[in-house]
């Protein structure tokens, strides 16, 4: 069964949010590559279209839009996901996964691309932090 760690992107206020999916949410993912959109019922986002930006798997190697599959590769990288070079002119042969998601994944990364207030509709807004504080104050 796929278990997923879901970092959500909001390019509005560029705020992130983390959600753990599993079971039927976890199945919409497999198989869909970056770049691909799906409705965003899969993580809580009943009203929002998201976009899939990246992931990494468990060993912490990131997913890459040029390297089909779902296969590890290793490429000589001079810049770019994957690779950061601390020099001009520095390469590294760096071991990446395909741009294809699978169960070895364990972190996908998405970005909302359709809908409002992404905060609110995921319970994190402003409201919900009065709500909390309201709740601790009664107690």
């Amino acid at each position: 069964m796929a278990e997923f760690k879901v970092v959500i992107a909001d390019p509005a206020t560029g705020e992130t949010f983390q959600r753990e999916v599993d079971g039927q949410d976890a199945n919409r993912f497999l198989g869909r590559e970056i770049g691909d959109e799906i409705g965003g019922d899969a993580v809580g986002l009943s009203e929002h279209t998201v976009e899939i930006t990246g992931g990494s798997d468990e060993t912490g190697r990131p997913m890459r839009e040029d390297v089909s599959g779902t296969r590890l590769k290793e490429l000589l990288l001079e810049d770019g996901v994957g690779f950061k070079p601390s020099r001009e002119g520095e390469r590294k042969r760096i071991t990446v996964r395909g741009r294809e998601i699978d169960d070895d994944v364990a972190q996908i990364n998405v970005s909302v691309v359709d809908g409002d207030d992404v905060a609110a509709a995921l319970g994190e807004g402003d409201e919900a932090d009065d709500d909390a504080d309201a709740d601790a104050d009664d107690e």
